[in-house]
């Protein structure tokens, strides 16, 4: 083992920036976006006492939440109805970013990976010192790439990014409302390494997490390409579902509709070939501490009935989420892979499969490492780069 390569592993696991004894006080909080994900953290940071404000820039979400009740969360977690533009305790929507985010503390990212881009640009100009940053799903390296994006649009704040691989609940979305399922642990860590008082500060939103080294550690955890495209494209007799049987003619029970249940043993040993592939790139830069297969299947198919379960996605919802699992997850895995010398043709696989549903090459827009500031093409020199990244340099 080179000495480099010994340094880079401390650095990917140690914080270069001491971290305060007691954790960090947030309530007020941004959220943008006016899809499902930030619907539900606006909810559950109003649960949770904080001073909430949603943005987003399309009229036709603005007016859905205005016009109903609110923000209705049923089945697990903080359930009741969360008010919008009401008078007294209630979240505030708005249409202009610059306002929304003046003065907030915290500002979730939500939606997919396009839009995360586009906001990540467009806060380059009105972040301050102190401020974080959470995206959640961050996916792989997406703290990485939005710190690479504000950088490019002129920002020199010191804020804090943080990556967490999923949100607290599963949901089915009926309506206005948001019927929830716990979902387990998740994978979170900061940009710069180190800001745990930035985590313990967020655990009121986001708890259950699961407190990764780095971004890269976090970013090299995301499995849910790895999961999400074969449970919702290999179906037929060759692949056999999991899930209990169900006679000729009959319909499955709605507690048995759910991810974990479309995976049989067949999806399994694909997934399980995915996430290896996973491990050898992961390991080529220097991380190991990854889950066991079991419980990384199940931090992203959910269980398979009862609390904990997720819902299988319609099919309107399915081509959003097919593409970003191609460009937030298998195409940084697949780019990492290049510059390790390392095979992943399953992976590969995967991405040609999505695209041919798709009809579109959408590959071409997925997060790779040159797109992100780490352009070498030689092993030792890219996590060289990514020294510099996680001690929160560019």
């Amino acid at each position: 083992m080179s000495a480099l390569f010994e340094d880079f592993t401390r650095a990917a696991s140690q914080s270069k920036t001491a971290a305060p004894k007691t954790a960090r006080q947030f309530s007020r909080i941004v959220v943008l976006g006016g899809g499902a994900d930030a619907r539900q953290l606006a909810a559950l940071c109003l649960a949770e006492g904080a001073e909430v404000t949603l943005f987003s820039a399309y009229g036709a979400e603005l007016e859905m939440m205005r016009s109903s009740s609110g923000i209705g969360l049923r089945g697990t977690g903080p359930i009741g109805t969360y008010h919008v533009d009401r008078e007294g305790t209630s979240i505030k929507t708005t249409a202009e970013i610059d306002g929304a985010v003046r003065g907030a503390e915290v500002i979730f990212l939500t939606g997919p990976v396009h839009k995360q881009r586009t906001y990540a640009m467009v806060l380059a100009d009105h972040l301050n010192d102190g401020q974080v940053l959470v995206l959640a799903p961050g996916r792989s390296l997406g703290a990485v790439e939005t710190a690479w994006m504000l950088r490019m649009g002129g920002c020199r704040a010191d804020v804090t990014i943080v990556e967490r691989q999923g949100l607290p609940y599963w949901m089915r979305v009926e309506g206005a409302n948001l019927h929830l399922s716990a979902a387990g642990p998740q994978m979170i860590a900061t940009l710069p390494s180190g800001r745990v008082d930035v985590i313990e500060g967020l655990a009121p939103f986001l708890t259950p997490s699961l407190v990764a080294g780095s971004v890269l550690e976090s970013g090299f955890a995301d499995l849910s390409g790895a999961v999400e495209i074969p449970a919702l494209v290999l179906g037929g007799v060759a692949l056999a579902k999991g899930g209990p049987e169900v006679p000729m003619g009959a319909n499955p029970l709605p507690e048995n509709n759910t991810m974990a249940n479309l995976l049989g043993k067949d999806h399994r040993a694909v997934i399980e070939t995915l996430a290896q592939e996973r491990r050898k790139v992961a390991a080529a830069f220097g991380v190991r501490n990854l889950p066991q297969n079991a419980e990384w299947v199940a931090m992203y198919a959910g269980s398979t009935s009862g609390e904990g379960a997720r819902p299988v996605p319609t099919t309107s919802q399915c081509p959003a989420i097919l593409r970003d699992g191609v460009m937030g997850s298998l195409m940084p895995l697949i780019s990492a892979a290049g510059v390790a010398g390392v095979d992943a043709p399953v992976t590969q696989s995967m991405v040609t499969l999505a695209e041919t549903i798709l009809g579109d090459t959408v590959a071409t827009a997925g997060r790779r490492l040159e797109t992100i500031g780490i352009t070498s093409q030689n092993i030792d020199d890219a996590r060289r780069r990514f020294d510099v990244i996680l001690s929160g340099g560019l």
